[in-house]
C-alpha cells in the first residue's frame, strides 16, 4: 500500500488529462460533438501545460519524447482540435 501512495502523485497528471478526455467523449456520445471535441482539445492543452511546468521525474506518462517535442505536439494537436470543433459547420440541409 505504501508503494501505491508513493507512485500516486506521478500518475495524477495523466489521470487529470484522462478525466477531461473522458468527459469529452461523454459529450460526443450525447450528440454534442463540438463540445466534446473542444474538451478533448482542451485536455491536450492541459497536457502541454503540465508537461511544461512539471519536472521530468513528476510528469509520469505525459513524458513521451523530449520536453520541447511533447509540449509542441500536445499544444499543436490541442489547438487543431479546438479550431476544427469551432469552425466545422453542419452539412447542407436538404430542402423538404
Amino acid at each position: 500500500m505504501a508503494d501505491f501512495r508513493s507512485r500516486l502523485p506521478v500518475n495524477v497528471p495523466i489521470a487529470l488529462v484522462a478525466v477531461i478526455v473522458a468527459s469529452g467523449l461523454v459529450r460526443v456520445l450525447m450528440q454534442h460533438w463540438r463540445e466534446g471535441a473542444a474538451l478533448i482539445g482542451g485536455a491536450m492543452l492541459v497536457a502541454a501545460v503540465l508537461r511544461m511546468v512539471l519536472p521530468d521525474d513528476r510528469v509520469g506518462l505525459l513524458a513521451i519524447r523530449s520536453k520541447a517535442i511533447d509540449v509542441l505536439c500536445y499544444s499543436g494537436f490541442g489547438v487543431m482540435m479546438i479550431v476544427l470543433a469551432v469552425t466545422i459547420t453542419r452539412g447542407l440541409q436538404l430542402a423538404t
